[in-house]
């Protein structure tokens, strides 16, 4: 009872995060074609700076391969300091053009210049206030996805499918922060105003169908559903949705 209560607590406490962001990263603005080699992120979850790119991930739906360097970190903060000269976070490795980028702003810049061929929304463009909501946003979830902490690390990379403003999906990219587990993040953005609210009850009445042809319509079409964070280990051939079975998953195999 008590373990639920508190997944619960942590559920409200993402939500106020996502609302700290203003909700970004729930909605695609331009879905791009996906690039020949992934993009690589080497991020901290609770970063602010780091929550804002993966916001633009989100918005054009660009799946991303992610280097978790939580602080304490040993497993890809030196890797990310050999690439980039520091340790310093979010750092982009574009394998494509051969970028190496730090600094969200010049990330969000590049991201949607090279991937969208346009200049960076209003929506997506900083603004002074920014870091202190970002901070706040963060301190909402009490840091979880800041620090290591001692886990089994899998031979493979694991699989999640989210998109950013997700407060059920960052209970899980927190702990596979933490833990300093890597994972593709196959980003599952909304891609219409009426597929806005939960997965059981959106806004829109009556049985849900995805947009023909796009990402989500990929998923509905294997999966019957269109829902977030869903699972997929490589090592166990585990695949699981709902935020509280994952993490007891997580918690039981990599500690």
């Amino acid at each position: 009872m008590l373990k639920t209560l508190r997944h619960q607590v942590n559920v409200l406490e993402s939500v106020a995060t996502s609302s700290f962001a203003a909700w970004r990263g729930c909605l695609v603005i331009k879905a791009v074609p996906q690039p020949e080699k992934p993009l690589v992120l080497y991020d901290i979850e609770a970063c602010p700076y780091c929550r804002r790119v993966r916001e633009v991930l989100t918005a054009l739906h660009l799946d991303v391969e992610i280097r978790p360097c939580p602080k304490g970190g040993r497993v890809f903060r030196p890797e990310a300091e050999t690439l980039g000269g520091k340790q310093q976070f979010p750092l982009l490795h574009d394998q494509n053009t051969g970028e190496v980028l730090y600094e969200s702003e010049a990330i969000i810049e590049y991201l949607f210049r090279q991937y969208a061929h346009r200049s960076v929304p209003r929506y997506y463009q900083g603004r002074p206030w920014q870091p202190a909501l970002g901070a706040a946003g963060s301190g909402a979830s009490e840091l979880r996805g800041m620090r290591a902490r001692p886990a089994r690390r899998p031979e493979q990379g694991l699989h999640l499918w989210s998109f950013e403003g997700s407060p059920f999906s960052r209970l899980i990219r927190e702990r596979l922060c933490e833990n300093e587990i890597p994972y593709t993040l196959h980003n599952l953005g909304k891609e219409h105003w009426t597929e806005v609210g939960p997965a059981r009850q959106r806004i829109k009445p009556g049985p849900y169908r995805p947009i023909p042809g796009g990402k989500r319509d990929a998923f509905f079409q294997q999966h019957g559903r269109v829902q977030v964070p869903y699972l997929e280990d490589p090592n166990s051939g585990e695949a699981l949705f709902e935020s509280a079975r994952i993490l007891a998953y997580l918690e039981k195999n990599y500690g």
